[in-house]
């Protein structure tokens, strides 16, 4: 009779992915294709066994990387500029952007178990005071702008974040988590705001010097939008985004 191994539960074929890279110890940027895949497909023989409900995005990523697996023993490929094709490429921006976004969620796990842990006390405001509400509509706040636009650029600088990283120095020594004060960054992007009479949403986000401190960043100029302290303007489809501090606001700061 056979043991029954328990096997560690993955959120889908690139957090298995992203594993197996950490595991093995080598550079995102790198993969060693048929290394990789040959552990993939081990995970995915023990996997069969227990779980074929959950099969299906798992088998093609498998497939993807047999793909890509023949592909890198085949000639290299060409493009239009002369430049020599790596069939990886694809697969690393994958890699790449869900890592980020598995990060963000982490800290805005933690931001909000330290939430759950706040006590406030009742209202206690006149009622004229709730009652009011900002003149500001969303729609005049957001006019022009598009989130893919807004993406485009921030995965384009946690990109650059990336490339300043040494693949081999990043391996050594321990990681340890920064620290960031919130109301510190938030007073620092408000004084950059305040500063410029209109200012570039790509260059603020390029003036952080850590990723972390340029989520943060993000992060605390979508919520300054909503509160309606700043205004968020892109002229022009595919454009650059600029931000412009409320006149509304000044009474109130």
């Amino acid at each position: 009779m056979g043991i029954a191994v328990k096997l560690q539960a993955f959120e889908g074929p690139l957090d298995l992915l992203l594993h197996l890279i950490e595991k093995n110890k080598v550079s995102i940027y790198d993969i060693p294709i048929a290394e990789i895949t040959d552990q993939y497909m081990a995970y995915l023989h023990e996997m069969k066994k227990q779980d074929l409900g959950v099969m299906s995005e798992f088998l093609l990523m498998a497939a993807t990387l047999l793909d890509i697996k023949s592909r890198m023993l085949l000639p290299k490929e060409v493009n239009e500029e002369g430049e020599e094709e790596d069939p990886r490429q694809e697969l690393v921006q994958q890699l790449l952007e869900y890592k980020m976004y598995k990060y963000i969620s982490y800290e805005l796990k933690e931001r909000r178990q330290d939430a759950a842990q706040v006590l406030y006390h009742k209202q206690d405001l006149p009622e004229e005071v709730k009652a009011y509400k900002q003149p500001i509509s969303t729609e005049e706040l957001l006019a022009g702008v598009t989130l893919s636009r807004m993406h485009r650029i921030f995965v384009d600088i946690i990109r650059r974040q990336n490339n300043r990283i040494d693949p081999i120095r990043s391996t050594f020594g321990t990681l340890q988590k920064e620290e960031v004060d919130m109301d510190q960054m938030r007073e620092k992007v408000a004084e950059y705001i305040e500063q410029h009479e209109v200012c570039n949403f790509r260059e603020l986000l390029l003036g952080q010097a850590t990723k972390i401190q340029v989520i943060i960043a993000f992060l605390i100029i979508l919520e300054m939008m909503k509160e309606g302290v700043i205004t968020i303007v892109q002229e022009e489809s595919f454009g650059e985004i600029h931000i412009a501090k409320n006149k509304t606001d000044e009474s109130g700061s």
